[in-house]
């Protein structure tokens, strides 16, 4: 229970973008959460399979044609969904639409993700390492390592990673391009790790020293918030998620009162700090 709160921090507090790819290429499968009658699922299963099967005819005399490969992706994504393909499926589109567009790291993520769903944590790795590579402060990477990372039972890999991007990487990166590395992401995402290792003071420390640099992110502010909320500690962090929801955007407030009650937390549709 207690990991399951730290994936909701960290999806909530670092105010990820959900990846813009996802949101076009896996809008279908919403659809696929509906019930259809048993002759309706066959008959959307046998349009899909025909649909992929005329997609790759293309692909064989276009195989960088990139419309037909977004397509192809999101038939089998659906059918996957369905039971009517592999992962591998899904994950042979997105292999080529990673290589064709490397400054697009979401199909890279979208890459890594699938690579784990089959199994292949060396290959997700590998995915991610790519973009940490040449954008050493590519959140969603970077969430997507630490991640790993912890399913491994690598926390201090984590940590160190995490703390190589404060020390280091951010530094220079943003010297040569301001605001290209989101420092208070990071320190949002170093404290959610100490906190999923119930290293708590530390984790506060982290959550201080990021309110303190920036006053009116309202990011830190939240995760220190919930994480006294956890603690039981509820009167420190009432006025915490009340200055959270007063600093937050507006499509937040609602999610940080519900925080504050609370009340269940449905996953956030959010959209990066700007």
């Amino acid at each position: 229970m207690y990991q399951t709160r730290n994936r909701w921090v960290v999806q909530v507090v670092m105010v990820l973008a959900v990846l813009g790819f996802i949101g076009i290429s896996l809008a279908p499968l919403i659809g696929a959460f509906n019930k259809p009658t048993p002759e309706k699922k066959l008959t959307q299963e046998s349009k899909l399979e025909d649909e992929a099967r005329g997609l790759d005819l293309v692909l064989q005399r276009e195989p960088n044609n990139q419309a037909a490969l977004k397509s192809l992706l999101e038939a089998r994504l659906l059918l996957y969904r369905q039971g009517k393909a592999n992962i591998k499926e899904v994950i042979e589109p997105l292999e080529k639409l990673a290589k064709l567009n490397p400054e697009k790291t979401e199909y890279t993520v979208l890459l890594a993700q699938a690579k784990l769903g089959a199994g292949d944590k060396e290959g997700a790795a590998a995915a991610y390492r790519s973009i940490l590579q040449t954008k050493p402060g590519d959140i969603k990477a970077l969430q997507g390592m630490v991640a790993l990372l912890l399913n491994q039972k690598r926390p201090e890999a984590a940590i160190g990673l995490l703390q190589e991007t404060l020390s280091t990487t951010a530094p220079k990166a943003n010297k040569i391009q301001p605001g290209s590395v989101d420092t208070t992401a990071v320190q949002v995402m170093l404290g959610n790790v100490y906190s999923s290792q119930k290293r708590n003071a530390q984790a506060i420390e982290v959550y201080d020293e990021a309110i303190k640099k920036d006053q009116q992110d309202f990011r830190p502010v939240l995760a220190k918030a919930m994480l006294l909320k956890t603690q039981g500690k509820i009167d420190e962090a009432k006025p915490l998620f009340t200055k959270a929801a007063a600093l937050a955007p507006a499509n937040y407030k609602d999610q940080i009162n519900q925080l504050s009650a609370g009340a269940p937390t449905p996953t956030p549709n959010t959209t990066p700090k700007q």
